[in-house]
């Protein structure tokens, strides 16, 4: 299907339409309440604190348990250069949680969420011209069923606990939020995982790490093994330029991982972390974090390097269904400068990915931890890799609303170097204004948030659609509202 100027342009009123109609709905619910919610980093629940009581029941703890629930509201609209196709969609959702009180240290939680599709463009629709499918819409829904529009619903936590003073275990379905695994940037849910995690903290040490042998992807409404969970968004290329195909074919037992952070005074901090999936590759990383204060406000520096590597032949022996090249091996150095008060935060971000080899890590599980993440793209499947990122922060109304921007240059390998380059992204530019606010008072629980994303292509001689339709000379629009009770 070609899209000619005339359906462009109606496309474009029918996103603008579905975005006031939005924005209407929004006004009349944010008269009934909403909650905090900050999709970067990854809070899903609110967290009602309530006595711990240890008395001679099960039934106890289960009658004096704690009940929270969640609102979400998601318009997305992409916008994209020429004839090339726009899309929208206005995505709604909601879901309950239930924790226990505490029984001799153990606690049973049990949440779900469920979402409906109130109208969107036709996200499973190709372009014929550049034979791209929609990107970023399809994420709030499933994006292995996009024509679901309404059963999507999802069992998410559903775990046991046990906690003594500083030590913590949990083992079912739970969410967490390390480097690689974590609920990501914003969609209509996160990421979620299933094993066992457990959380020391001795001194001034802070010691967390587990085993996990399954998770559910955002964008999904199923839970898969660790080996399925790979490659379920787009595969890319191979090193050698063919299509990758390791999904269904790569064999892993699951996911260990060990990180551990200590603090020195209160300027100093250093982390250290092991990412091993087993038969596939690992990933190690080390982060130091300093501030000096300065008056009322403080310096800022943090300087961080990973590594990955194979583990045996990457996943699977036929190197065409493999996942990590055993003849690549991935290098990362990323660091930050900057200064903050309590009102005002400022820093100069700087990653290099060296020609090493790309660096992997599945987009099923998380965001990559480098100052120079911006929301709405990743550098995950590149090699030779120059990224520059400026960012601010702006608190008003005493914290209540919250003020972002962040502009950066991305110099990538050419586009069609697949060996440094899975996804065939050209260099680019990148530009994130939003805003959010809290509200108070009989608005209590209300959170409204506002992302605008647009990237340029930084090679006008780039002329192919398939590197340009959803990746560069494009915009992003997002208007969310979350209740939290």
């Amino acid at each position: 299907m070609v899209y000619k100027a005339g359906k462009v342009q109606q496309k474009r009123i029918d996103i603008y339409r579905w975005l006031l109609t939005a924005a209407i709905l929004l006004a009349g619910f944010s008269n009934t309440l909403l909650a905090q919610h900050d999709p970067y980093t990854g809070q899903v629940w609110t967290s009602k604190s309530k006595a711990e009581y240890d008395s001679n029941s099960v039934w106890y703890a289960f009658k004096n348990g704690t009940m929270t629930g969640h609102f979400r509201q998601f318009s997305m609209a992409t916008f994209n250069e020429k004839e090339y196709p726009d899309y929208y969609a206005l995505a709604v959702g909601g879901g309950i949680r239930y924790q226990t009180a505490g029984f001799h240290g153990f606690r049973f939680t049990l949440s779900g969420f469920f979402i409906y599709n109130l109208g969107s463009s036709k996200l499973g629709e190709v372009d014929e011209e550049s034979g791209a499918r929609n990107r970023y819409e399809i994420g709030l829904f499933d994006i292995q069923d996009p024509e679901n529009t309404s059963d999507l619903d999802r069992l998410e936590e559903l775990n046991l606990s046990w906690s003594h003073k500083n030590f913590e275990a949990t083992f079912g379905k739970q969410i967490l939020n390390t480097p690689f695994i974590n609920p990501q940037d914003g969609r209509m849910r996160p990421t979620e995982v299933s094993g066992l995690w457990l959380h020391w903290k001795p001194g001034k040490w802070n010691l967390e790490g587990g085993w996990l042998n399954s998770i559910s992807p955002r964008s999904t409404v199923r839970w898969f093994s660790v080996a399925q969970s790979m490659g379920i968004y787009p595969q890319g290329l191979n090193p050698d330029g063919t299509k990758a195909n390791y999904n269904g074919h790569i064999s892993t037992r699951g996911i260990g991982y060990l990180s551990g952070t200590r603090t020195f005074g209160e300027r100093l901090s250093v982390q250290v972390m092991d990412q091993w999936v087993e038969n596939i590759f690992n990933t190690a990383m080390v982060q130091v974090n300093y501030q000096h204060k300065v008056g009322n406000g403080k310096i800022l520096a943090a300087a961080q390097y990973t590594r990955q590597d194979a583990i045996r032949d990457g996943g699977h022996p036929d190197p065409a269904k493999t996942y990590f090249s055993p003849e690549q091996q991935a290098n990362i150095f990323s660091g930050r400068l900057g200064w903050a008060n309590p009102n005002w935060q400022a820093t100069f971000n700087y990653t290099r990915i060296t020609k090493s080899g790309r660096f992997l890590m599945p987009r099923e599980w998380g965001r990559d931890p480098f100052f120079t993440f911006m929301q709405r793209e990743r550098n995950e499947g590149l090699g030779d890799v120059h990224a520059w990122v400026v960012k601010g922060t702006r608190n008003l109304a005493k914290k209540r609303w919250v003020l972002n921007a962040a502009a950066g240059l991305f110099d990538l390998p050419e586009a069609n170097n697949a060996a440094l380059n899975k996804y065939g992204m050209p260099s680019y530019g990148q530009l994130n204004l939003g805003t959010s606010y809290t509200f108070g008072g009989h608005l209590r629980g209300l959170q409204a948030e506002l992302l605008y994303a647009w990237k340029w292509q930084r090679d006008d001689n780039i002329t192919d659609p398939k590197y340009i339709v959803n990746k560069t000379n494009m915009s992003n629009l997002n208007l969310i509202f979350n209740f939290q009770f």
